[in-house]
């Protein structure tokens, strides 16, 4: 996606967690503990993976993406489709998606990723092809212009 910035990977985190139950450190329940709520998520609003369940390895990983923002008021903690957010980034100014992935085999769930979408990151893309060019003071009253 175009807006898509300030993206965080929690893929060592998963790496870690998965060691320490390998390790015996922790058990099984500790990890796949993912709730009915988010079960049901995965079910009607997640996005398939290839990606096989570490834990139980019978069934493939589910990405559920869930939205937050203040412009979102009653929509924000909801579940939404990979192919809403586009639509979203579009009319919204910014608003933050967090990515789970979900096993319903065997409940484990894992935070993936989290990032920022919406209008705002197109203001910042064009601000920088403007200061590269070397116009920066006309690029700080447009971003002023907009923000009012």
């Amino acid at each position: 996606m175009r807006t898509q910035r300030q993206v965080v990977d929690y893929s060592l985190r998963k790496r870690a967690v998965l060691r320490e139950l390998l390790a015996g450190r922790v058990g099984t329940y500790d990890v796949c503990d993912a709730s009915p709520y988010l079960k049901n998520a995965a079910r009607f609003h997640g996005e398939p993976t290839d990606e096989r369940c570490p834990i139980c390895r019978s069934e493939n990983l589910i990405h559920v993406h869930y939205i937050y923002g203040d412009e979102l008021k009653q929509s924000a903690g909801q579940a939404r489709t990979l192919a809403e957010l586009p639509v979203l980034a579009m009319t919204l100014r910014e608003f933050q998606v967090f990515v789970v992935e979900v096993c319903l085999g065997c409940d484990w769930n894992h935070l993936v990723e989290q990032y920022l979408l919406g209008r705002d990151g197109l203001a910042e893309a064009g601000s920088e092809g403007d200061a590269v060019g070397g116009d920066v003071s006309g690029t700080v009253r447009r971003r002023r212009e907009a923000q009012r």
